[in-house]
């Protein structure tokens, strides 16, 4: 659900396709409730102790941002900016295909778009979590098959696990570090056993992906690039080219097309992903009639090129979709591990120089708003300054952090009257100097007469017309900035191995954080290759925050313990804040339908290929 808005889309990298943990993380709706299909609950414990009843009774007939009726038949062409060398979506190596973790591999549960805190059966038919909470054991819908016929076994849910935790991309191992063991019991049950209590442990499990053992066999995980997965999905590959489409079709014999997780879902016969190297490229075979649906991320983009007589007469829809996700953060990304941004006030200086209200206005259409946390849009953003259980987390760190902290809330630099772009560059400046930065001999220098200079990373041409002006001011403190655009392949590599000063970057949150933010902003993961702290942030005050929000004890603690965590990484100065927009906005050709109910907390192309159907039928 991250979206890096104003970058026509690279947002998709730091979360390709071929990075389904991290899908994982981002698309999952981290829960404190389970509710089986047709059956009893997890718990009665989780929704006592946290007032939550679940939306759906025991034996739902459907989601209700479904059309039970909705038709199956029909095509759906999408688009991806990048290229793919890989069908294997799990390990550090390779660019996996679009469409490969959504269509073809299930979990044990479903989460439900419209809710943040539930989930419900698909693999599994029954789950009970240990009175001490120690483990959580599943028994497997005895329907489910993977598309070979074969049976889905407890096997195949332990095989899965250990080979993901194993060889599969380093992400797992932190996400999962809680988890000591997968135990089968018999054929269709299997239990996990916890390391120690986790409020959220037996939900991230019911988020594990499950594949045949058949299907690595007695091959080597980390090199299965072509090997076509053996799965339970809805889908499997039709045929594919490698870099320039992947096809997928309807499995007629899918185990799971009358239970209530999948009714009115997953209707196309056939998914095809069309690869485009540039997304201006991208946008005119749209237009063309190549692809059939589009999410647009470049606020000029929308306001100017989607126009013309097939807007003008209905052929194309152009519509804005309303949401209520937790926009997290986004914005132009310090790395830590550069000598040259060690120091906060450094940090602060060159947040100083963005002039985001010129750039709303001028730029994107007055489109955005500006990001103040790191959980922007929702409850768990800090606001004011720390009180009652929030001021006692954070008092046994007190030496450890800014006095400032604890007297006034951290607000972005602002332009607008009474504020000015000129006060926040001499306040830049002073900064500078304390840090032992002044301007002599044409640039700014440290001590030993080194410029300042760094390099700005970027993976669309989209993106330079936000630089730019950004540089600009940088310049007239005697900053040198250079920016490039790089392939995204290598883009890739870079982000995964830390080769950068500063990328634009987004840190997306789900409604109720855990697990996932020790990939973001742990000590532990700051120097392991293909973790998600692309910051480089050490900060053990961090790290006792970010345990805070995974072992809270219910919600309420859980918002306290992010209010603090989010205070922390603000006064951190660890990026420059960027923008975010409440809505998606899509574009598509009108030869489809869709339910008449949007759901709360979604991604737009996810819901459109999982709900959405094509009224022209055999196209």
């Amino acid at each position: 659900m991250i979206q890096l808005n104003d970058n026509d889309e690279p947002q998709a990298l730091p979360y390709a396709p071929n990075r389904a943990v991290l899908t994982a993380f981002m698309h999952r709706m981290l829960l404190f409730l389970l509710l089986l299909t047709g059956v009893m609950p997890v718990s009665a414990a989780p929704s006592q102790a946290l007032g939550y009843a679940p939306a759906y009774p025991a034996g739902f007939a459907h989601f209700n941002y479904v059309n039970p009726a909705a038709p199956k038949g029909g095509s759906v062409n999408l688009a991806a900016v990048s290229g793919f060398d890989s069908l294997n979506p799990f390990t550090l190596k390779g660019q996996a295909a679009a469409g490969l973790t959504e269509l073809m591999f299930e979990t044990l549960m479903e989460g439900s778009l419209d809710e943040p805190f539930s989930q419900y059966g698909l693999l599994a038919e029954d789950v009970s979590l240990a009175a001490d909470r120690r483990s959580v054991t599943y028994r497997l819908n005895p329907r489910a098959r993977f598309h070979d016929g074969s049976t889905v076994t407890a096997a195949d849910v332990q095989f899965s696990f250990d080979t993901l935790r194993e060889k599969g991309h380093p992400q797992y191992r932190f996400y999962w570090g809680d988890i000591l063991r997968a135990v089968v019991l018999d054929e269709r049950t299997v239990r996990f056993d916890f390391a120690r209590v986790n409020p959220e442990l037996h939900l991230i499990v019911g988020q594990i992906p499950i594949f045949s053992h058949a299907w690595v066999g007695e091959r080597d995980f980390e090199k299965m690039a072509l090997v076509e997965p053996l799965t339970s999905g809805p889908y499997r590959i039709e045929k594919y080219e490698l870099g320039k489409y992947i096809t997928f079709v309807r499995n007629p014999d899918y185990w799971a097309n009358d239970l209530n997780v999948r009714r009115g879902m997953y209707n196309f016969e056939r998914v095809t992903y069309k690869f485009y190297r540039d997304f201006t490229v991208a946008l005119e075979a749209f237009k063309a009639g190549e692809f059939d649906f589009n999410v647009e991320y470049n606020s000029k983009t929308w306001a100017r090129d989607y126009v013309g007589s097939k807007f003008r007469d209905g052929r194309i829809v152009k519509t804005e979709l309303e949401h209520q996700n937790n926009a997290g953060m986004q914005g132009f990304v310090f790395n830590l591990r550069r000598a040259l941004f060690q120091d906060i006030r450094v940090r602060r200086a060159l947040s100083l120089a963005l002039d985001f209200e010129w750039s709303n206005r001028k730029l994107f259409y007055n489109q955005y708003q500006r990001c103040d946390s790191y959980f922007s849009n929702s409850e768990l953003a800090a606001r004011g300054v720390p009180a009652g259980d929030e001021l006692a987390l954070l008092e046994p760190f007190r030496a450890q952090l800014p006095p400032e902290l604890f007297q006034r809330p951290w607000l972005p630099p602002r332009t607008d009257a009474p504020h000015s772009l000129r006060d926040n560059l001499r306040e830049a400046r002073a900064l500078l100097q304390d840090a032992g930065w002044t301007y002599r001999d044409g640039a700014l220098r440290n001590a030993q007469g080194e410029p300042f200079h760094f390099d700005i990373m970027l993976v669309q041409k989209g993106f330079e017309r936000i630089v730019a002006p950004y540089a600009r001011n940088l310049g007239k403190l005697g900053i040198e900035v250079s920016y490039r655009t790089v392939d995204p392949a290598l883009y890739q590599r870079r982000l995964d191995t830390y080769d950068f000063d500063m990328v634009v970057s987004g840190f997306g949150q789900s409604q109720s954080p855990g697990n996932e933010l020790v990939g973001m902003f742990h000590s532990s993961t700051a120097a392991q290759e293909g973790a998600r702290n692309l910051i480089g942030i050490q900060n053990p005050v961090v790290d006792a925050l970010v345990e805070k929000v995974i072992y809270a004890r219910d919600r309420q603690a859980l918002v306290t313990a992010a209010h603090a965590l989010d205070r922390v990484l603000l006064w951190g100065e660890y990026l420059v804040p960027h923008w975010y927009i409440g809505t998606h906005r899509v574009a598509y050709w009108d030869r489809f339908g869709r339910p008449q109910q949007v759901p709360r907390y979604y991604s737009a192309s996810s819901w459109m290929l999982a709900t959405w159907w094509n009224r022209e039928g055999g196209r």
